[in-house]
C-alpha cells in the first residue's frame, strides 16, 4: 500500500520543475512581445503627432475629416513634395497641410501650356492632381530664404500661396512647420502611409523624403500585440487542457 502512495505522491511532485519552466517560459515570452509593443508606442509616440484636416484643399491625398500623423520636424529640413502640417500667422494661424512646392532660392511659375507648373524652369508633372491644376491666374515667384511656397492637392479650392502673392510672394516662415504627414490613420477604410513624390526629383535636392520609423513602429506594435495574445491564450488552453484531463482522471 505505501509503495503505491509514494507513487501516486510522486507524480505532481515530478511534474512541478516541467510545470515551472513552462510558466517561466510563457512569461518571458508575454513580457518581451509587451516590450517591443511598448518599444513601438513610444516610438510613435515620441515621433509624431495626430492632426484632424478639416478641408478638402489636399484632396484625394488626404480627405476633409481624415486624420493624420505627421512626424515632428524642423522647416528647415523638409523638401519639395513633402506634405507639411504648420501654422502661418498672416494666413489666419490654424493648423493647415499644404504639400511643398519650392524652397529657399526655388523660382516657381504657373503655368505652361498644359497647365503644369514649373520650378527652375523645369515642367513639374504632378501625379496626384486628379482633379487638375484650375482656374487661376498666372505667376512668377522667387522663394525667398527661410520660407517655403506651399499648394494645395486639390488646386481649384485651395486657399494657399497662390493666396497670398502679396505677401511674402505668397511663401510661409519655414520655422512654421510643426511636421512632415506621413500617414493617414483615420477613418479605417483610407489608412496608408504617404510614400514619398518623385515628382521634383529631376530638379536635384531638397526633395520629398520617405516616411521614417513611422512603419516599422506600427510592425513593433502589432507584432508584439500579437506575441502578448498568442502567447496568453497558448497558456490559457494548456491550463485547460491540463484541468480537464484531472477531472477525468478522477
Amino acid at each position: 500500500m505505501s509503495s503505491v502512495a509514494e507513487r501516486t505522491a510522486s507524480v505532481p511532485a515530478a511534474s512541478r520543475p516541467r510545470r515551472s519552466k513552462a510558466v517561466l517560459l510563457q512569461g518571458a515570452v508575454i513580457a518581451l512581445g509587451f516590450v517591443v509593443l511598448v518599444a513601438g508606442f513610444g516610438l510613435i509616440a515620441g515621433y509624431y503627432r495626430p492632426y484632424r484636416i478639416p478641408t478638402t484643399s489636399m484632396s484625394p491625398t488626404i480627405e476633409g475629416g481624415d486624420t493624420v500623423l505627421a512626424r515632428r520636424v524642423d522647416g528647415a529640413s523638409v523638401g519639395r513634395g513633402d506634405i507639411v502640417i504648420f501654422r502661418e500667422p498672416l494666413w489666419g494661424n490654424a493648423e493647415m497641410a499644404k504639400r511643398v512646392i519650392g524652397v529657399a532660392g526655388d523660382t516657381v511659375a504657373c503655368c505652361d501650356d498644359q497647365q503644369r507648373l514649373s520650378v527652375n524652369g523645369v515642367a513639374i508633372d504632378e501625379p496626384y492632381l486628379e482633379r487638375g491644376i484650375g482656374p487661376g491666374t498666372g505667376f512668377s515667384v522667387t522663394v525667398p530664404e527661410g520660407r517655403l511656397f506651399l499648394l494645395g492637392d486639390f488646386r481649384s479650392n485651395s486657399l494657399d500661396s497662390r493666396s497670398h502673392l502679396e505677401i511674402a510672394s505668397g511663401t510661409i516662415a519655414a520655422s512654421g512647420v510643426e511636421g512632415r504627414v506621413e500617414a493617414t490613420v483615420v477613418p479605417t477604410s483610407r489608412i496608408r502611409t504617404h510614400e514619398r513624390t518623385s515628382a521634383f526629383d529631376n530638379l536635384g535636392g531638397p526633395n520629398a523624403h520617405s516616411p521614417g520609423p513611422l512603419r516599422p513602429a506600427v510592425y513593433a506594435m502589432v507584432g508584439g500585440a500579437a506575441v502578448v495574445v498568442l502567447a496568453s491564450a497558448v497558456g490559457w488552453a494548456v491550463s485547460v487542457a491540463r484541468w480537464t484531463r484531472r477531472r477525468l482522471r478522477r
